[in-house]
């Protein structure tokens, strides 16, 4: 297998990110309606397509690190800083109506709201820039874990993971249907 660089990479990175928009558009997700009736509990749309995703995506990441085709690059679990960017990231989204992957397929789509949406996460990222010198000292080292993955806090391999993982899934799903029936 040849690494994949230069003028192809980008080629490649263009045609992956449409299908991916082309993907988001077609489960519905790039709709603001979908995404607010997700967190109105309405509309189960998204969390279906997210565990799908964190399913599927989990076994092929592990399947391409175990055929060496792929490698981890583990980041370091800083716990507070994790848990701040998690509710800041949330609270975005309720109020936005959109997650950064999803409002820039609305935007391809034509979406306005989204786009004035989306000089906010710019200014939130420059905003973060600014202030990551004292992030780094006051937020970053609270709750840090070092570069850990969840087999290793659990002491299981990573396959138990992924089957408990689909079980959930699975659980989630049955339990949507037999709310919606």
């Amino acid at each position: 297998m040849f690494p994949v660089t230069g003028t192809a990479s980008l080629a490649l990175a263009l045609v992956f990110g449409a299908m991916f928009g082309w993907l988001l558009h077609r489960g519905r997700v790039s709709d603001y309606n979908t995404i607010v009736g997700q967190f109105l509990f309405r509309d189960f749309t998204v969390i279906k397509i997210m565990l799908t995703a964190i399913v599927v995506g989990g076994v092929g990441v592990f399947a391409l690190v175990q055929m060496g085709y792929a490698q981890f690059h583990i980041k370091p679990a800083d716990m507070l800083a994790v848990g701040l960017g998690a509710a800041l990231f949330g609270v975005g989204m309720v109020i936005y109506g959109y997650c950064p992957g999803t409002a820039l397929a609305a935007i391809g789509g034509g979406s306005l709201h989204a786009l004035v949406g989306a000089v906010g996460m710019l200014v939130g990222g420059v905003a973060y820039a600014l202030s990551f010198d004292w992030v780094s000292k006051a937020i970053i080292p609270v709750g840090q874990m070092g570069k850990v993955q969840l087999p290793q806090l659990l002491g299981v391999g990573a396959p138990v993971i992924f089957v408990a993982l689909g079980v959930v899934a699975l659980v989630v799903f049955a339990l949507i249907e037999r709310a919606r029936a």
